[in-house]
This record gives structure tokens, C-alpha cells and sequence, in this order.
């Protein structure tokens, strides 16, 4: 039974002028592309006529993503250049926080951070790590938003004074296994910046520069529109890997599977630091200066021999650690490749689930494009082509450019910008990630949006009492995969009051969840009784997520609290 309308959506343009001279600006006003990538960031822009990557002061297309807190004023990578025995070494340089954004001090992967030449601090009770940096001898504690803030800023004035214009509207790649939470902290830290963000998951944006790519093949071979095209696309980074499988037709991208892990180069090295140096844990375990230093150092050493390991069969690494201890180890690539294996194995699962998702055999692809600044390690490139039987991987794009490039295209698309020669004639048709439902059933998970369902998407299920006469109910919503409600992602609750008495079972509660074009989640609901035409009590309409820092205990609070006495249950439809 539909009782709700559906919404019309509309993508609004922030292009419009406010008064400014637009002919003193070397661009028109676009929504320009950035990709803060854990390690390394790029920014993009449509030039009317291809996507340009912006350089800095030091003629770098591709900058490292960090901040340094060594004196007053706090200094990113795309402004100053990181003194690598310094900085990096000192503990005044602060990064990785894109794998430490809107993660609590329980998550796995803030304890493997606790490893980085930096203070990272857990209490293990589900609340926000202390993270800090080293200033004249003093632990200064930031936030990840603070120091993501902070690079946007400088990011968005080398843009100003490129462009010689404002840069207000920007498109960010995020990865795919980026919660709604997440996503909240990475606009605030935008909001700090001065800038209005559209998210768009980083396969996306590759997505839409392939097939940009594959529109422009087809009218230079004179084939139309060109055939429909299946990609798998891999995406690895330092801090994350992403796979999607698009469907490419015409200029329009259709995500048709989405599947994504915290897993990426960052594992990859503290796999290969704890292999070369077994007793790092007791070492570094005071976190002192001097260890912060020793850390630092076997990282960067670390760091080199896996570059080196991508083009060469075996590295000899020599690092002083002081205080007499030094490393002198040869180490191969069959080591290399032994010593993560586990990471390895994770990726070809991703691989696995989204074609599986995507309902796509390996016969069906047309190409496999892998990017990410992991794209040129040995053992990836030969997992993905014997997974897909291929004999070469696509090779018409810039594996660390790809996702900035995209994300520039949509900046353009979504700007309004008309293009001539039809470059801009793109559309993408994104996906959600994770599905999206609430706690019913007892303790289980019910899915209300599916995962991989196309947005914008609005879907209901209708549930119903428990008890006799129970007047109030509890809508818990998560986001995840997870059959058992509380091993998801919490993104918050209300409760719906004033249900007319009925016996259980009877009345109609209708949970409708919505998300618009801008990502935007929506959770309504309201209860009625069977054949009776108005709501008995009015809707209510609660933007999500709803819950804060922390947020990890709120789910067992409100369980030991009310108990069973406001659950639903399915309400199982007469055939």
C-alpha cells in the first residue's frame, strides 16, 4: 500500500553569478573536483575543453595530504614542502586523517593509527580518539575535521588564485565504505572551509570519466552512441579500497554494484614494518619523542622498499634507529606478498561481492580499471587480471589523476556548463553503498532501502505492534549489511507516540525512507489503523543521521532502557 507521494527531485545549480565580473576569471564559475586521498590529494577543474589539474607553488599536480602544527599557524601540504626528517619524524606533522574521520577509540582502525609518528590516544569506551601534535615540546590536540579544515582551506585559496575567481561549490571523492556519519564530519570539516560539498564515492567519479572516455571513442570511431560497456572498476589507496561494476552507455555511468573495505597501502606497511622489525610494539610502546622518531624513520624506509618492490624482485633496506639499533634486512617481493596476504585475499573478496551484487560474470566485462596510488603493485594487477581472464588492464587513464578527473566532470555537469563538442554530455546514475533500515523483529536488521539501490530512491515497509494497546513505538535506523541490528552503523532514533489502542498486530506503521539527489536521508513515519483513511497520528519526518560522537553506546542505552516494550514487528501482508 503506497500512502506517500513520491517527492519530484530536482538538481539545483549553484552556478549562478552574484554580482561578480565572471569575465575577469580565467574559468567560468564551476564546481571544481578534489580528491584528499589518505597519503596524497589533487584538485581539478573543467577548463572548457578537458579537466585540468591544478598545480602548486611547486609545480606539483599531486601533493601529500598533511598538516603541520610546528609553530602558530598550522601549514598544509599544498602550501609548504614537508621536511622529511623534520617534520614527518618530529611529530608535528598530522595525517592519515581520512582514515581516523568519524571513527570512535573502539574501531580497529583507530588502534592500527596508534602506530603513526603522531599521539593517538584511545579510551576504549566508543568516543572520538585523542589525536595530537608535537608543538615546541607541548601535545596540542586537534580534530581529523580540524586538520581535513584546514587542508581545504589552503586547497581552495591555490585554487582562488589560479582561477582568479571565488571557489565556493566543490565536488569530494569519499570512499565507499564511508558511513553517513562519516560523511557528516567530512562536510562540517567543508563547512569550516567556507565551501558547499557534493560527496561522490571515488569509483563513481572513475566511473564517469571511463565513460566519458568511451563516448568520446565512440564518435571518433563514428559508432553513435557506442554499445553498452561493463567495467570493474578497483580502487586502492593508502587508506581504503573501493570496487564498483558500471554499466557505460551513451556518456551515462550506471553503478550498478558497490563494495568497499578500510584495507589499503596503510596496512600494507604496518604488515611490512611489524615483518621487518618483529619487536616495533615494545620499542615504540612509551611513545616518546625519541620512538615517535624511530617510527618515523623505519616508515619512511618501509615505505620506499614497497615503491621499490612494484618494479624490482627484492630491496635492501638499512635504517639507524638509534640508541644502537639498526635494520639491515633484504626484503622480496614473495616476502612482501606473504607477509599481507590477508590484505590481498580481502581485495579479491571485494572483487568477488560486487560482481556477485552487480550480477555480472567475468565474461561480461569489457574492461577492468584499476587506479589508486596501490594500482602499480605487482600482485594487485595480476589478481585482477586473472580474476577477469584479461590479458591486459585498461590503460586509458591516470591511475593517481582518475578520480580527481571525475569528479571535476561531475563538478561540470552539475554546474550547467554547455559544452559544444558534447565532452559534457555525462550523466551518473550513483548507488547506495550500504542498505539502510531499521530494528524490528527482535534484534534483527531490517532493510528498508536494499544496498546498490539506485538514487534518488524512496521505499516503505510497513510494520506493526508487539504488544496489546501499545501506544508508542521506538524507530531505531541503522546503515550496514549486518543481519543483527547492532552490529551496524547506529545513525539515530526517535519515537513515534500517540498510536490509537488496538489489540497487537493491528495497527499500520509505515516507515518510508528517502534520499534525494543530494544524498540527503530522510526517515518518515507514522502509524494508522486498517481502513482508516487519514494518519491517526500526523507523520513525522527526521533527517539522518541524528546521533553524535559516541554514538556506539546509544544503541545498548536505549535497548536497556525500554527494553522489547516499543519493538515492531514485519507486518506480514494477506496474499
Amino acid at each position: 500500500m503506497q500512502i506517500m507521494a513520491e517527492p519530484i527531485y530536482t538538481v539545483a545549480s549553484d552556478s549562478e553569478t552574484t554580482g561578480e565580473d565572471r569575465s575577469a576569471s580565467i574559468f567560468p564559475e564551476i564546481d571544481v573536483g578534489i580528491d584528499i586521498g589518505t597519503s596524497q590529494c589533487s584538485i581539478a577543474v573543467w577548463n572548457g575543453s578537458q579537466v585540468e589539474l591544478l598545480k602548486n607553488t611547486r609545480n606539483q599536480k599531486i601533493m601529500r595530504s598533511y598538516v603541520t602544527f610546528k609553530d602558530d599557524t598550522p601549514s598544509g601540504g599544498v602550501i609548504n614542502e614537508l621536511s622529511q626528517e623534520y617534520d614527518m619524524l618530529s611529530g608535528a606533522a598530522i595525517f592519515n586523517m581520512k582514515r581516523l574521520i568519524g571513527r570512535v577509540d573502539t574501531d580497529p582502525v583507530v588502534h592500527a593509527s596508534k602506530s603513526l609518528p603522531f599521539l593517538v590516544q584511545t579510551l576504549d569506551i566508543g568516543v572520538r580518539p585523542f589525536v595530537a601534535a608535537l608543538v615546541n615540546n607541548v601535545w596540542r590536540s586537534t580534530t581529523p575535521e580540524e586538520v581535513l579544515a584546514i587542508f581545504l582551506v589552503e586547497l581552495k585559496m591555490m585554487a582562488e588564485h589560479q582561477l582568479k575567481r571565488p571557489i565556493r561549490n566543490v565536488v569530494l571523492t569519499i570512499p565507499v565504505s564511508f558511513s553517513r556519519f562519516q560523511l557528516t564530519r567530512v562536510e562540517r570539516a567543508c563547512a569550516m572551509a567556507g565551501l558547499q560539498v557534493r560527496l561522490m564515492p571515488e569509483p563513481t567519479a572513475v566511473a564517469l570519466l571511463y565513460a566519458q572516455q568511451q563516448q568520446q571513442q565512440a564518435a571518433h570511431e563514428n559508432m553513435g552512441s557506442g554499445s553498452e560497456k561493463i567495467a570493474l572498476i578497483f580502487n586502492m589507496g593508502a587508506g581504503y579500497c573501493d570496487v564498483a561494476v558500471s554499466a557505460t552507455g551513451g556518456g551515462v555511468s550506471q553503478i550498478k554494484a558497490l563494495a568497499g573495505s578500510p584495507i589499503g597501502g596503510e596496512d600494507l606497511l604496518q604488515n611490512t614494518m611489524k615483518y621487518l622489525l618483529p619487536n616495533a610494539e615494545s620499542i615504540f610502546s612509551h611513545r616518546g619523542i625519541d620512538e615517535i622518531r624511530r617510527m618515523g624513520l623505519l616508515r619512511v624506509a618501509t615505505q620506499d622498499a614497497i615503491h621499490k618492490l612494484s618494479f624490482q624482485s627484492s630491496v635492501q633496506i638499512d635504517v639507524n634507529l638509534g640508541n644502537g639499533s639498526k635494520l639491515c634486512k633484504v626484503l622480496s617481493r614473495e616476502e612482501f606478498e606473504m607477509v599481507n596476504s590477508e590484505v590481498f585475499e580481502k581485495c579479491e573478496n571485494l572483487v568477488n561481492l560486487c560482481l556477485h551484487d552487480a550480477r555480472v560474470g567475468i565474461e561480461d566485462l569489457s574492461d577492468v580499471v584499476v587506479v589508486g596510488g596501490c594500482s602499480n603493485i605487482p600482485k594487485i594487477r595480476n589478481l585482477l587480471m586473472g580474476k577477469s581472464k584479461k590479458k591486459a588492464l585498461y590503460e586509458g587513464m591516470n591511475p593517481l589523476e582518475a578520480a580527481v578527473s571525475g569528479a571535476a566532470l561531475e563538478g561540470a555537469v552539475a554546474s550547467g556548463i554547455a559544452d559544444p563538442f558534447g565532452s559534457l554530455d555525462l550523466l551518473s546514475i550513483q548507488a547506495t553503498p550500504l542498505a539502510i533500515g531499521i530494528r524490528a523483529d527482535g534484534n534483527s536488521f531490517i532493510p528498508i532501502i536494499p544496498k546498490n539501490t539506485t538514487m534518488p530512491a524512496r521505499k516503505e515497509l510497513v510494520f506493526t505492534t508487539v504488544k496489546d494497546n501499545q501506544s508508542e513505538a521506538l524507530i531505531v535506523v541503522y546503515e550496514g549489511e549486518e543481519t543483527r541490528a547492532e552490529e551496524n552503523h547506529l545513525l539515530g532514533y526517535f519515537k513515534i507516540i500517540g498510536i490509537p489502542p488496538a489489540p497487537k498486530g493491528i495497527p499500520e506503521i509505515t516507515i518510508c525512507m528517502d534520499i534525494d539527489s543530494s544524498n540527503m536521508l530522510r526517515v518518515l513515519a507514522g502509524a494508522r489503523l486498517p481502513g482508516v483513511q487519514h494518519p491517526a497520528t500526523p507523520f513525522m519526518e527526521v533527517k539522518m543521521p541524528t546521533v553524535d560522537d559516541g554514538h556506539g553506546w546509544c544503541a545498548e542505552a536505549l535497548h536497556g532502557k525500554y527494553g522489547a516494550a516499543m519493538d515492531l514487528v514485519t507486518l506480514r501482508k494477506k496474499s
